[in-house]
């Protein structure tokens, strides 16, 4: 759970976009680097600084005391000692025995310890320590007796010299402005080199980007030109070489689509003809059964039923065919789009299981015969797969027609896609293995909702069944303008 927290919090400060990822990752390692470098530049230099001044102080109280050691009268006296301690110069103390000489005010610093490691004779002890006044460095020493036969014994004088630290204090502030300044004068121009890389990385990645977004939208002929031998090189041919097959598979998809629609609107064609005619016999055959048994009239109904129901497919193949190539065109007419669509349920005999809700006009430029077409096919819909009563409502809603056909049946089954009912030859119900519509008349609708720039939706009603809504643009205004 604390792990899903943590990946949580991460995610909401984290850049989603990866240019500004890569332009955070690359300034962030080249300031890790800077500071890394400069911190380590500056740690050298101060250990460096440190040593060579405590060696340079070391060396000149040592040199000191090895020239004024022999000028000193042993035992010496509190004359000698001032003399000493004077030659030493300021914040220096001599001592011996119970004598001092002393001078200045950082003696204070001067530690027991100290003391301990002089009295111990023959070592030089130094010690760096910090007041208020800033670093000091303290040095205690022996003075070393030598006898007449070389040999080094302590002569109980000490010395004690206290040498103030500021100046390399202020060489090494100095230095740390400087590693700061550095630190600091490489966030832009690391932000800067950031920006300059980011940008001949992001940038083939944009164009395959804009590459992948002009191939979804149907331009199959895009290409890139790889640059370099890198891995973006081979990602743009790898691009390219699938577009290229894209684009072969395609053209073979739509040849053979465009086969199949030749194919189906000349079979169409060739079948109206002959289907007319049989339609004819078949009338003919039912009117002369009608003297005859019931059996012989049963028959010769269902041929007629079936061949007139041959003719409807075949005209709803033809006419999808006709509108699949684009060879249809809208014959516009200024027209009350409420009377067409009573028009249209008188003229086919629906008028009693077919209600039309009272409206005023609704004026409209569509296609006449397309709209007729259109209504035509929601109503027979509602009444072979609803129950009555279907009811039928026109209106204005904004700048569009609306035409709702709502029948009193079960509705749409549970789970299926109310924009597959449009698909050619759907059954939303597999079972069904027959019908007596031609299963193209939803498709048709769709594809003229679609030539006059509307569309059309299904969908379950609140306290009834099925319910299809046809919009189409009035276009009123504009033809009034024009």
């Amino acid at each position: 759970m604390r792990s899903e927290d943590a990946t949580r919090r991460r995610r909401s400060w984290w850049p989603r976009s990866l240019r500004a990822r890569v332009i955070l990752a690359f300034v962030a390692v080249a300031m890790v680097a800077a500071t890394a470098a400069s911190a380590a530049g500056y740690v050298a230099a101060r250990a460096s600084l440190v040593d060579e001044t405590q060696r340079r102080a070391v060396d000149s109280v040592r040199d000191q005391i090895t020239r004024l050691a022999p000028e000193v009268e042993y035992p010496p006296d509190q004359q000698a000692l001032d003399r000493l301690r004077i030659s030493l110069g300021p914040d220096s103390m001599v001592t011996f025995e119970d004598l001092t000489a002393a001078s200045g005010g950082a003696l204070g610093l001067i530690s027991d310890e100290l003391r301990a490691d002089a009295a111990a004779g023959g070592r030089f002890a130094v010690q760096r320590v910090v007041d208020d006044s800033g670093p000091k460095l303290v040095m205690a020493a022996p003075i070393l007796l030598t006898g007449v036969d070389g040999r080094q014994r302590g002569s109980g004088i000490e010395v004690y010299v206290v040498q103030d630290l500021a100046p390399t204090q202020a060489q090494l502030d100095q230095w740390t402005r400087i590693v700061v300044l550095t630190i600091a004068g490489a966030l832009p121009l690391a932000v800067v080199l950031a920006l300059l890389v980011s940008r001949s990385v992001l940038r083939p990645i944009q164009r395959l980007a804009h590459s992948a977004d002009q191939l979804a939208a149907g331009n199959l002929g895009v290409r890139l030109t790889p640059s370099g031998r890198d891995e973006l090189a081979d990602l743009a041919s790898t691009f390219n070489d699938t577009a290229a097959a894209l684009e072969r598979s395609v053209g073979e998809l739509r040849d053979q689509e465009a086969e199949a629609r030749r194919f189906v609107a000349d079979v169409s064609h060739e079948l109206r003809t002959p289907i007319m005619a049989l339609t004819s016999i078949m009338e003919m055959l039912e009117a002369d059964a009608r003297g005859r048994s019931p059996e012989e009239l049963e028959l010769a109904t269902m041929a007629v039923d079936r061949t007139r129901k041959l003719s409807r497919l075949a005209e709803d193949l033809l006419e999808l065919s006709r509108l699949d190539a684009g060879a249809v065109e809208l014959r516009l007419e200024h027209v009350d789009v409420a009377h067409v669509v009573a028009d249209t349920i008188r003229t086919r005999g629906w008028g009693d299981a077919v209600d039309v809700v009272p409206t005023g006009p609704v004026p409209a430029r569509v296609d006449v015969r397309r709209l007729d077409i259109s209504v035509a096919n929601l109503v027979g819909n509602a009444l072979r797969h609803g129950s009555p009563p279907v009811v039928v409502e026109v209106r204005t809603e904004a700048d569009d027609v609306l035409v709702v056909v709502t029948d009193h049946g079960p509705g749409l089954p549970e789970g299926v896609d109310a924009d597959r009912l449009f698909s050619r030859f759907y059954k939303a119900d597999s079972s069904r293995t027959r019908s007596d519509g031609s299963g193209l008349g939803l498709a048709i609708t769709l594809v003229n909702a679609r030539l006059h720039g509307g569309d059309v939706v299904a969908r379950n009603s609140a306290g009834a069944g099925a319910r299809f809504e046809l919009r189409l643009p009035r276009r009123e205004e504009k033809d009034a303008q024009a």
